[in-house]
């Protein structure tokens, strides 16, 4: 395995990512979308998930594919974000087809940021405007950090962010994956600044700093405004049932559990979804299946880092950044 050219989930080919961000409002939007239909299915190991049309994503249901998915701050007030995406997807005839119409289908998940430090007196939700704004801008380049969904994350004792990791097989099946970073527990040690994740680094891709030394974790974590939520997205260009999508969502959630600590609590809503696009055939179902998984797995534990080494400061920010408590020069959030 090594990293795809651009070390973003959209070095799997067919997949674009969009974002908006709204730095006085501390909140934005992601929006990943194929282009063709893409297999889908979602895993939702948190115990405060805030959804939107997820149970599309069951094998047994009428609908088989999805056009993009949506991951969005500002709560249960960022689901709207996924109507500005499935208009502008119907604009472009995308969706499923009924008689004469077509209906995009746009599943999408919510991270709780407004306690963040954000003007959120809006007269009118921002979200569906910004969703929109996320898919116009879709492309195969996109910024790390405070941008899109994880503008306004936080962690427990640092600023959260949006990452994205890629990996190559040696057969040439491309997996990748993107995670807005809004965890109620912490991605790096107790005394920092090495994050969990840095057993699964490749390169310098998260500073190069090597494991943490000495495992004490904070068993007790103190919940901080605008936290709570890990939320990702996995895709590849392989062939996979919606089921086997689903044993990639559910494999990639150890992903989640080696780079945040702790991961999957009561107050976290943490889920992932994952795609494939179909491309390339699994010659071996079951071994295939499992490399993927393990594969979405380490690409989300190395997204994780990513979002957090990645992000800027910003004014009223109530946790610092990585790269501000501990003075490492970046470069690569936009």
């Amino acid at each position: 395995m090594r990293p795809g050219k651009k070390n973003l989930i959209t070095d799997v080919p067919g997949i674009r990512v969009g974002n908006a961000s709204d730095d006085l409002l501390k909140s934005g939007v992601t929006v990943v979308v194929g282009d063709e239909p893409m297999n889908a299915s979602v895993s939702i190991m948190g115990g405060a998930p805030g959804t939107r049309e997820t149970d599309l994503l069951a094998a047994d249901k009428i609908v088989q594919q999805m056009d993009a998915l949506v991951l969005a701050g500002g709560s249960a007030f960022g689901l709207d974000a996924g109507s500005g995406v499935a208009d502008g997807l119907r604009m472009a005839g995308r969706g499923f087809k009924v008689g004469t119409q077509r209906v995009p289908i746009v599943p999408a998940a919510i991270l709780f940021d407004l306690l963040n430090g954000g003007n959120k007196g809006w007269q009118e939700n921002p979200y569906k405007a910004l969703g929109r704004e996320a898919l116009e801008s879709a492309g195969t380049d996109f910024g790390l950090g405070t941008v899109g969904a994880g503008t306004g994350a936080t962690t427990r004792t640092l600023k959260g962010g949006l990452g994205s990791a890629s990996l190559v097989l040696d057969n040439g099946i491309t997996v990748g994956a993107i995670v807005a970073v809004n965890a109620l527990g912490d991605v790096v040690g107790s005394s920092g600044p090495e994050f969990w994740a840095a057993s699964w680094e490749f390169g310098d891709e998260f500073g190069g700093l090597g494991p943490i030394g000495k495992h004490n974790p904070a068993l007790e974590p103190g919940m901080k405004p605008g936290q709570a939520t890990t939320l990702a997205i996995v895709a590849t260009d392989a062939d996979l049932t919606q089921a086997q999508c689903l044993r990639m969502a559910t494999a990639a959630h150890d992903g989640i559990g080696r780079a945040v600590v702790p991961a999957h609590t009561p107050l976290d809503g943490d889920l992932v979804f994952s795609v494939a696009t179909g491309a390339r055939r699994l010659e071996d179902e079951l071994v295939g299946t499992i490399v993927l998984g393990h594969a979405a797995a380490i690409c989300v534990t190395r997204a994780i880092a990513r979002g957090v080494y990645f992000a800027r400061s910003a004014l009223g920010d109530p946790v610092p950044t990585w790269a501000d408590r501990y003075g490492h020069a970046i470069s690569r959030s936009a």
